[in-house]
């Protein structure tokens, strides 16, 4: 098999474990909570965690897969996961399973990044957008596989088997990386410490303020707190990258329009996506009474559909070019996405089935176009910082959607007075995240006609794409 249908293969196999484990926990909060003794809404912090976990250690994965080989990091990653999966398991209370759950992140954080940085090494750009949705195919199984088999075991055994059902798939990626993944390493300077003690304190104290701010684990003052001091060490990262020679993170890529369009209009549009998997099983459960079985059959339709859509991609992409694409993407995902919050306990089943089909389609394109596009006009010796900082914004957004909206519900509740599972909370609810993905519009506009066409083919035969130049710093 070509390399670039064997590589998006192999590390599939991590981002089905990883999509597969969190898709299948998303179906079975209700029943966690009840086992836990907490509110539904609290199980946010297993999630958001996670994406915590992700976002402080995604910054140094490119750093140590230069270091230490692609090869080694890349399996070690996935060990790691698996071990935060059996810690999952054996959890007994809110703060255990939250610990655990950053375990798994630690891992997740070096797994899909190292992964994703292979490709983007060993296929030819004119070949990356296929190559991207060759690798996609494989892990929306995940996604499709997660919320029905999440809903089985929850229904009719005990939810911690969950986090034992990603093992046997996980091994198979270590011995299939063992086999064939490049080793990949790479001459680097010396790892930017302080750069990562400022970024990771930072992005963690935010993200657990934001987290926190509905009084569970710590109390408002202390969620304050955390939330101002991480802003003010990101804001010292910001001074430190501009004196450092090898920064972390080098925010200079941002000078790219391609990187700082797709980053910042990406992580608009994965706030108000990234709410879905929280709100939709507790709207499905909590609101119209299905059990997590029932729940989880139409939840994964959304995959279904998304996985349908990778198949087609690189063709649309090719046929009407990226910008298009994100603009109309941007504006009907987000339609859809408002549109969940008009479900009833007595809508129609083909309905629902319908709707979150065509969303998937829809999201699912938009992903593959803003994936592709971060990285049209990155040169080869500054793609893995650009790898680094994509994916941590990609987990900082998502983290920040199920945060909103879980605010967004709770809000809800006590502007209607009504409990918090009522169904016009969640319709408050989607509408907000909805609009927050919306918004992205304003970005992708900003995107010139010919972005990405040497990515999309759409470039003109012995024409080359002009590479735009950044603006260079005052005083330069």
């Amino acid at each position: 098999m070509r390399p670039e249908r064997l590589l998006p293969l192999i590390v599939a196999t991590a981002l089905f474990i990883e999509n597969m484990d969190s898709t299948a926990i998303a179906t079975s909060l209700p029943q966690m909570a009840l086992d836990l003794g907490v509110e539904a809404v609290s199980l946010k912090l297993a999630l958001t965690t996670y994406m915590l976990a992700l976002a402080v250690f995604i910054p140094i994965s490119g750093w140590v897969a230069d270091r230490y080989g692609a090869r080694p990091t890349f399996m070690a990653a996935i060990a790691v996961f698996l071990l935060g999966s059996l810690a999952c398991a054996a959890s007994g209370s809110l703060g255990t399973l939250v610990a655990a759950r950053f375990l798994q992140g630690v891992g997740g954080a070096m797994m899909v990044p190292v992964g994703r940085l292979v490709l983007l090494r060993s296929v030819p750009k004119p070949e990356l957008v296929r190559a991207l949705s060759w690798l996609t195919i494989p892990a929306l199984l995940g996604p499709m596989l997660g919320p029905v088999l999440g809903g089985f075991i929850t229904t009719y055994s005990h939810w911690r088997f969950i986090f034992l059902i990603n093992i046997p798939m996980g091994l198979l990626g270590i011995w299939l990386a063992w086999r064939h993944v490049p080793l990949l390493r790479s001459q680097v300077g010396p790892l930017d410490w302080r750069g990562f003690a400022l970024t990771s304190c930072g992005l963690a104290l935010a993200i657990f303020g934001f987290a926190t701010m509905g009084r569970h684990l710590v109390g408002m003052p202390v969620a304050v707190g955390c939330v101002l001091l991480g802003f003010a060490l990101l804001g010292l990262y910001g001074l430190h990258a501009r004196r450092h020679p090898h920064p972390l993170l080098r925010l200079d890529l941002f000078r790219l329009p391609t990187f700082r369009i797709g980053v910042i209009g990406g992580s608009l549009f994965r706030i108000g996506v990234g709410a879905t998997p929280f709100l939709l099983p507790l709207m499905l459960q909590l609101g119209f009474g299905l059990n997590p079985l029932q729940s989880g059959l139409l939840t994964f339709t959304s995959a279904a559909g998304a996985m349908f859509m990778k198949t087609l991609a690189a063709r649309i992409i090719h046929r009407f070019g990226f910008r298009p694409v994100l603009v109309a993407n941007a504006l009907l995902a987000s339609l859809f996405l408002c549109g969940f919050g008009l479900f009833r306990a007595d809508t129609p089943y083909p309905l629902i089935v319908g709707v979150l089909l065509a969303s998937g389609c829809f999201r699912s394109l938009q992903f593959t176009s803003l994936n592709a596009i971060v990285y049209a006009d990155v040169d080869d010796a500054r793609m893995s910082q650009a790898s680094s900082l994509a994916a941590m914004a990609q987990q900082v957004s998502l983290a920040m959607g199920i945060t909103i909206g879980g605010y967004a519900l709770s809000m809800a509740s006590v502007a209607t007075g009504r409990p918090m599972d009522a169904a016009i909370n969640f319709t408050f609810a989607f509408l907000t995240v909805g609009l927050v993905s919306a918004s992205s519009l304003a970005m992708m506009l900003r995107l010139s006609p010919d972005a990405g066409a040497e990515m999309s083919g759409r470039a003109r035969p012995g024409k080359e794409v002009a590479e735009p130049k950044p603006t260079p710093r005052p005083g330069t």
